[in-house]
């Protein structure tokens, strides 16, 4: 994840705004948050290191822009132009933009939006229900290849279904707020949220607990460093994919083409991850593809091979869940594109059991797998 804020400083306009972090952060130094100017970052898309290349590269993952400001604020409009150029220009990055002004979208777009950026997602914040119904309606008529909902803070239970139905909706974020005067967010309000998104097949993720935390009739009260940790141990994510599993990681018995697990997994591997928008969202970039010619495919086999015996084989895995990292080496990007970075998604996506020792012929059957999604992908 990458971060650019061309511009900083906000007006407060709906209930999530009450204990902004930009304000808490800024009155904490004696700055006027309020006051919305241009940074020194407003052209860092187009800067450059010494060597002449993009500071932000695709490999930084999403560039999340104006985190320390609303994208579509009034003071930026005669500022938003040249962004938008910035990201019309570096089309090879992914830009997400949060907002709760999505009221005035139209107001801000270029001339040549069309039906949107392919490579702008907008997030429309909603932290409550009377702003869902307010904001979304709205969010649904605009013209946006990409459109995600953000419940940050979550101050209530919120009921999306009639927006999920739409399927507009490609992806859902939850999370609590952060902070000394924080309000509380209730575990049961994000797995609410979180069936919601599993019934229309919407990817959903539970990013951070929030400050005060309340589960199962307990208030717990979370240091910041541990808000977003906690809320992956939880290990509720649900990326979307044809089977869903439901809470607790049981597995539904019936897929949404009416098939039962076992005939699902029948299906071809990668005919089921093409089906999948978290799954089939993996790629090999070109710098994963230069490293897989420089050091050979055998050498990227004996590298699955370890990462397969030591993250997968074990009987217990402490961590699992969390083993494998979503980049750094090509052979993790082909885990999380077979459905092979964990022993919950082996079992989902493999019908290999957890919390059983693999066999060495597992383990062959796993890099045989990883080895060929790595072809496929140097053949593309």
């Amino acid at each position: 994840m990458a971060i650019w804020n061309p511009w900083h400083g906000c007006h407060k306009i709906s209930p999530g705004c009450q204990n902004c972090y930009v304000y808490r952060r800024d009155e904490s130094v004696g700055k006027d948050a309020s006051i919305v100017a241009k940074t020194g970052d407003f052209n860092l898309p187009l800067k450059k290191n010494r060597q002449k290349e993009y500071k932000l590269q695709p490999e930084d993952g999403t560039v999340f822009t104006c985190m320390t400001s609303d994208f579509f604020i009034e003071e930026a409009d005669k500022w938003r132009e040249d962004c938008w150029r910035m990201m019309r220009e570096r089309s090879e990055l992914d830009f997400a933009v949060i907002t709760k002004r999505i009221h005035r979208f139209m107001d801000c777009i270029p001339k040549d939006w069309g039906d949107g950026y392919p490579n702008v997602s907008v997030y429309c914040t909603v932290e409550n229900q009377q702003m869902a119904d307010y904001r979304l309606p709205i969010f649904l008529s605009l013209p946006i290849r990409h459109k995600r909902i953000c419940h940050e803070p979550m101050l209530e239970p919120i009921n999306i279904e009639p927006y999920l139905a739409s399927g507009q909706i490609e992806y859902v974020l939850c999370g609590g707020e952060s902070g000394d005067k924080a309000r509380p967010c209730h575990y049961d309000w994000i797995l609410s949220t979180r069936e919601q998104c599993i019934k229309y097949h919407v990817p959903f993720h539970f990013k951070q607990t929030g400050t005060v935390f309340v589960m199962k009739s307990r208030t717990y009260h979370i240091e910041r460093k541990f808000q977003q940790s906690q809320a992956t141990k939880a290990g509720i994510d649900y990326d979307g994919g044809t089977f869903a599993s439901s809470y607790g990681n049981e597995s539904s018995e019936e897929t949404p083409q009416g098939l039962s697990h076992e005939e699902w997994l029948k299906k071809d591997l990668f005919e089921r991850i093409s089906a999948s928008p978290f799954r089939s969202r993996f790629k090999l970039k070109p710098k994963d593809k230069q490293y897989v010619r420089d050091k050979g495919m055998d050498v990227i086999r004996s590298h699955a091979e370890d990462f397969v015996r030591k993250r997968l084989a074990p009987e217990v895995i402490p961590n699992d869940g969390k083993q494998t990292p979503m980049r750094g080496h090509p052979v993790f990007y082909a885990q999380h594109g077979c459905g092979c970075c964990c022993r919950g998604c082996l079992e989902k996506w493999h019908g290999i059991k957890a919390g059983v020792q693999l066999t060495e012929e597992q383990q062959k059957y796993i890099v045989d797998i990883l080895m060929e999604w790595i072809r496929r992908q140097m053949e593309e």
